[in-house]
């Protein structure tokens, strides 16, 4: 059995609010091996992972880690939800958080488009994963909030997550940095279409009349955060 089965088991559990006893009766186990198997001690057979599954109302392979989705579905671009249209309620208290959340989606849509006319995959996969593991390590500070949250959620154990994700984040930044200066190109290659990541106001304005002014905004707002300590 994989590691992720213990921990899924675990938080499962957890989740539903119910005691190990309880649970271990549901599933036909006695309460002592039902804890050695959220604990990883021992291995269990494939009739108690359908069993954990039915109970719990997950796929078995949500439930051995195939999948992240509790139905198991393997999730495409073209199934996740497009929140450019999305209509805000308006609310005095968040306000200042819908402000900021367009402006990010409004200059990731113009940072990727320029990305893929430039033609570097290997640049446009290094950006992705630093702009993801930065969206990560703010979740898991936004998880601790409350501290009923259950770790098992994630693989990674919270003390080291961090310092990790950072290190990942620095070496994503500098490989993309090294493609964009073509420094490495035997290594890293290089964008095949240079010219295509030309950028001004003027283009700007031409190609996203309804995203540049998010951009502009958020590259003010973000030199204004850089220089307040000077």
């Amino acid at each position: 059995m994989n590691s992720n089965f213990p921990r899924l088991l675990s938080l499962l559990r957890k989740e539903r609010g119910i005691s190990q006893k309880n649970a271990a009766k549901e599933l036909g186990v006695s309460q002592a091996l039902l804890s050695h198997y959220e604990k990883g001690i021992r291995e269990c057979g494939l009739s108690f992972v359908v069993r954990a599954a039915d109970f719990y109302d997950v796929s078995c392979d949500y439930l051995l880690g195939r999948s992240p989705e509790r139905k198991g579905t393997t999730l495409s671009a073209e199934d996740l939800h497009d929140p450019y249209n999305q209509k805000e309620m308006p609310n005095p208290k968040t306000l200042k958080a819908v402000y900021n959340k367009k402006l990010l989606f409004c200059s990731l849509n113009i940072l990727f488009d320029v990305l893929s006319k430039s033609g570097s995959s290997n640049m446009m996969n290094e950006i992705s994963n630093f702009l993801c593991l930065s969206v990560y390590r703010m979740f898991r500070v936004v998880f601790r909030i409350n501290k009923k949250n259950q770790d098992e959620m994630f693989v990674v154990a919270d003390p080291i997550a961090n310092q990790r994700a950072q290190a990942e984040m620095i070496r994503a930044e500098s490989t993309a940095d090294v493609i964009s200066r073509a420094t490495l190109p035997k290594i890293y290659g290089e964008p095949k279409n240079p010219e295509q990541a030309h950028i001004n106001n003027e283009l700007l304005e031409k190609n996203y009349p309804n995203d540049k002014s998010a951009l502009l905004n958020l590259i003010k707002n973000c030199e204004i955060l850089i220089t307040k300590s000077k």
